[in-house]
């Protein structure tokens, strides 16, 4: 049984060692529980569907929010913006409770905490959760959305932040959502 302990144990070390590899948009997830404001950086985000317009957050229940989420209604994913490196890290851990919030420019958007400012935020009604290992996957339907600004997210990355060339993505980016405009317009 030992053997089997610890040969499981390496297979989740190189498995972290690889997904340090996999590089992730940076957003800070946010709830309320009650009168209380829950924000908490992730990068265990998803789209889930477009039929219906849902996303996947992915929390581990060790995790303070975790109880936060899992009570609540609504949740919002807030895609940040290169610039905004100081919101993830207090959201990660470095401010605590209500602080989180003295970081940035915050609002609400059908009862939940929103960063009108982030690149892009996602308000969802919480549909189902699961558990697997360590982790809970809520998946919510989409409810709001807010765009703001160029398409320049902040990234992480080999436990580091870094974002994209300047203007890797802005010309593709627009023209993708003049595309989707006109399809709206029919």
């Amino acid at each position: 049984m030992q053997a089997a302990v610890r040969l499981n144990d390496q297979l989740a070390a190189q498995a972290k060692l690889a997904l340090r590899r996999l590089a992730s948009a940076v957003a800070v997830v946010t709830c309320r529980d009650g009168e209380t404001r829950h924000a908490m950086t992730a990068t265990a985000v998803n789209a889930m569907s477009m039929q219906p317009p849902s996303m996947i957050v992915c929390v581990n229940r060790s995790a303070g929010f975790h109880a936060a989420i899992s009570r609540a209604r609504d949740f919002a994913i807030n895609i940040l913006h290169r610039r905004q490196v100081e919101i993830s890290t207090g959201c990660g851990g470095d401010a605590r409770g209500e602080d989180r919030f003295g970081l940035g420019g915050w609002s609400e958007e059908n009862g939940v905490p929103v960063l009108p400012d982030a690149q892009a935020r996602i308000v969802c009604s919480k549909e189902h959760r699961f558990d697997y290992g360590s982790h809970t996957i809520f998946l919510g339907r989409v409810t709001s959305v807010g765009i703001h600004g160029e398409v320049d997210p902040l990234i992480y990355v080999d436990g580091k932040y870094t974002c994209l060339p300047p203007d890797a993505v802005a010309v593709s980016a627009l023209q993708t959502e003049i595309e989707i405009l006109r399809q709206l317009a029919m």
